[in-house]
């Protein structure tokens, strides 16, 4: 099964900007769809962005949508997510995430199964 393991998070002040790693330990090119994912202190952990590895095509969710990037480099098995005008309230731990993808769309959020350990992203006002 394939592992998961993020790098870059740290802490910056409101407006900076990150950018966080997600090394796989086998290719994840058009078999997986990748995700990231969050968690803030007292709630649920929740996805902000997908890349469909067969379309190329990103998905994100409103809270992120215009500032953050999903991308992907095959040859590294590496996937990245660039944070851009960050806010205190995106401070979370941030997790890579992969599901098999059985057609042409990606699962739903919940159907993620493959984890990493997580980093911690904290932004300060």
């Amino acid at each position: 099964q394939v592992q998961l393991a993020e790098s870059g998070g740290g802490s910056v002040q409101a407006g900076g900007s990150l950018r966080l790693s997600c090394e796989s330990s086998e290719y994840t090119g058009s078999r997986y769809c990748m995700g990231w994912f969050r968690q803030a202190p007292g709630k649920e952990r929740e996805g902000i962005a997908q890349i469909n590895t067969r379309t190329g095509n990103p998905f994100y969710a409103d809270s992120v949508k215009g500032r953050f990037t999903i991308s992907q480099n095959n040859a590294k098995n590496t996937l990245y997510l660039q944070m851009n005008t960050l806010k205190p309230e995106d401070t979370a731990m941030y997790y890579c995430a992969a599901v098999l993808q059985r057609g042409l769309w990606c699962p739903s959020w919940g159907e993620y199964n493959y984890w990493g350990q997580g980093t911690q992203v904290t932004v300060s006002s």
